[in-house]
């Protein structure tokens, strides 16, 4: 993947600004960070695409490209441990494995959440312990636990009773969290169909453990990714007591209970509402000396990245009844790409103009196309901008960070490395990147 950090000249433009903020000591998880955050992405992709001239550029030098902002993750962070003050995050990496962030959470302490060997390497390759990674996949590749117990990452999830042979063979020293089924109906992507035990086969789980011999030290859920409602995990607390206390009537004692993911990490409050749920449903059931973590994923990446694309072509609709002109546009990257979110992660997106060349601010509406020669590569069916967009004018998108880049393609031959560019709206994320 090809990387750019901000160039030197912006870097020493903004570094007036991180002072400042600093010496302010604004809450960093104030809208004016956010705000600040904005316009750092924003002058920093005008700033590249100005220097494009699609004209003359090489092939390939006017694709779409990533600006990251970092103090986003660290503002994430930082509301996290205001609301969440119990709970562990453990960063689920399936989200976005990008390596800033990855550095930057692991300097921030969270743990992480892994679902295969080379998730699990890229974690433990930043000098992480591997105390701090959850192997979360409750179905996993045989040759992948030996790979585990190599680099001793001892806790794993289990949902059935071929894992727990499977794991008694090649690692039965493993620290296990049974996996229990939960009420995903809310979600945004439902996991219940595929993960968990249901409540009626979690005995006899533990029971087969026992008998193995294998040491079970907490119980897993998931409310699903996206999820929106809070009583969910109200609902799935409450069912891990249950499986509390039949663990230990079977002579368990367990530590850790694993709250999962499914957090919001939009701009209004419902990630506090969520956290108010989750934090008086764990102190209802379980002690402060049970250990609490989380697997967030979205939460911590889905605002910092911004995405930008070049209008590659045009078609211009004439409505014969009306005169009325209405456009189609097609950009250099579409739902096989970056924009994969839509596909898989049901996801909406909000095309905003970044660079055009019409000065006028009337307002048109578009329908807006990725740039494979599949008829399904639709961005959005229909939205209204200012001005009369043409090839070579660029559109940005905001909130792309959830599952995006980590799922894109080479669909049709095109790329799926695009330039990443970084940013930082918060002296503190600056100075754990030496930014």
């Amino acid at each position: 993947m090809r990387m750019a950090l901000l160039p030197t000249t912006l870097n020493q433009q903004y570094a007036s600004i991180d002072s400042n903020e600093k010496s302010s000591k604004v809450n960093h998880s104030s809208r004016h960070g956010q705000e600040l955050g904005k316009q750092l992405t924003k002058d920093v992709s005008k700033a590249r695409v100005e220097s494009i001239d699609t004209d003359t550029c090489a092939p390939g030098d006017e694709d779409a490209f990533f600006v990251v902002d970092m103090g986003e993750v660290y503002r994430q962070h930082l509301r996290w441990k205001m609301n969440l003050k119990r709970v562990k995050p453990h960063y689920a990496i399936k989200c976005n494995p990008n390596p800033e962030v990855l550095r930057l959470l692991a300097e921030l302490g969270t743990g992480f959440d892994c679902a295969s060997k080379a998730e699990i390497e890229m974690v433990l390759d930043l000098g992480v312990d591997p105390s701090r990674i959850i192997y979360a996949q409750p179905c996993k590749t045989k040759s992948y636990v030996r790979y585990a117990a190599e680099k001793g990452v001892k806790q794993m999830t289990f949902d059935n009773t071929d894992e727990l042979y499977k794991i008694k063979r090649f690692y039965p020293t493993a620290e296990l969290f049974l996996r229990i089924l939960t009420d995903d109906s809310s979600s945004l992507c439902r996991l219940s169909d595929k993960y968990g035990a249901s409540m009626d086969t979690t005995k006899d789980l533990l029971l087969l453990a026992k008998d193995l011999d294998l040491n079970v030290v907490g119980v897993s859920f998931h409310v699903g990714s996206g999820a929106s409602d809070p009583q969910s995990f109200a609902r799935a607390v409450a069912d891990s007591r249950i499986v509390f206390d039949q663990a230990y009537d079977i002579g368990y004692s367990l530590k850790t209970l694993d709250v999962g993911g499914g957090f919001s990490g939009d701009s209004g409050n419902l990630f506090e509402t969520m956290a108010d749920v989750l934090s008086k449903a764990l102190d209802e059931h379980f002690p402060p000396n049970v250990r609490i973590i989380g697997e967030p994923g979205r939460y911590y990446v889905a605002s910092a990245f911004t995405l930008a694309c070049n209008i590659i072509a045009r078609r211009d609709i004439v409505d014969p009844a009306t005169g009325d002109t209405n456009y189609m546009i097609y950009l250099n990257d579409g739902v096989y790409g970056n924009f994969s979110n839509l596909i898989f992660d049901h996801q909406f997106v909000t095309p905003r103009v970044l660079s055009k060349r019409d000065t006028s601010t009337r307002s048109v509406e578009y329908s807006v196309w990725g740039q494979s020669c599949d008829g399904i590569d639709r961005i959005t069916e229909m939205c209204t901008l200012h001005g009369v967009l043409d090839v070579g004018d660029w559109l940005y998108f905001e909130e792309m960070g959830a599952y995006t880049k980590c799922s894109a393609t080479r669909f049709n031959g095109f790329t799926d490395n695009h330039d990443i560019l970084y940013v930082s709206s918060e002296p503190g994320a600056s100075a754990l990147l030496n930014y």
